[in-house]
């Protein structure tokens, strides 16, 4: 079975990484275009939606700049399940995931980025701070919308998505080894 690709449509990338845009319901700031109000989902939430059958891949081929994009948020995911599986409480894993999310991390070109094979460095300074704000605003997003998905109405972790913490999607991972 082949892994899932972004059927996402976009206009710019900021490197390779597609600047794919996110639901106007997001209240987080930052420099992604707005989706228009008719389209149901957005890469966060077709990222989140394959996140189960794609974990599963070694290798996973890029067909687009959003799919570079969804492997990012498929890495960033991997990291808030690692953070929630030693949370109790969905409040808890609130704070654990905002704090993830404003911890600094690595572009593409510095040294510790784990995909920099993949992926092209910024060009310039200024599409380096705008991938920087994209990817923060992604992480943010994305972290509040997984909330939603592994803690259920009582408040407590689903293990059908915290089952998942142990998994690495292509043998990576977005931390360093160790942290």
């Amino acid at each position: 079975m082949p892994a899932y690709h972004s059927s996402q449509k976009f206009e710019k990338s900021l490197g390779n990484i597609a600047l794919a845009p996110l639901k106007s319901m997001t209240k987080f700031k930052g420099p992604a275009p707005r989706l228009p109000p008719n389209e149901p989902q957005d890469i966060i939430d077709e990222t989140i939606g394959y996140f189960r059958a794609n974990i599963f891949f070694r290798n996973y081929e890029i067909k687009s700049d959003a799919d570079r994009t969804l492997i990012y948020i498929t890495l960033y995911i991997q990291e808030c399940l690692k953070k929630l599986q030693r949370c109790s409480t969905k409040e808890e894993g609130r704070k654990a995931l905002y704090t993830l999310a404003v911890s600094s991390f690595d572009l593409p070109g510095d040294p510790g980025f784990p995909l920099n094979n993949m992926y092209a460095k910024p060009k310039a300074r200024a599409e380096a701070d705008q991938m920087k704000g994209y990817l923060q605003q992604v992480r943010h997003e994305t972290g509040e919308r997984l909330l939603d998905r592994v803690f259920d109405e009582t408040g407590k972790p689903s293990k059908w998505w915290i089952c998942f913490a142990k998994r690495k999607f292509m043998e990576k991972s977005l931390s360093a080894p160790g942290r």
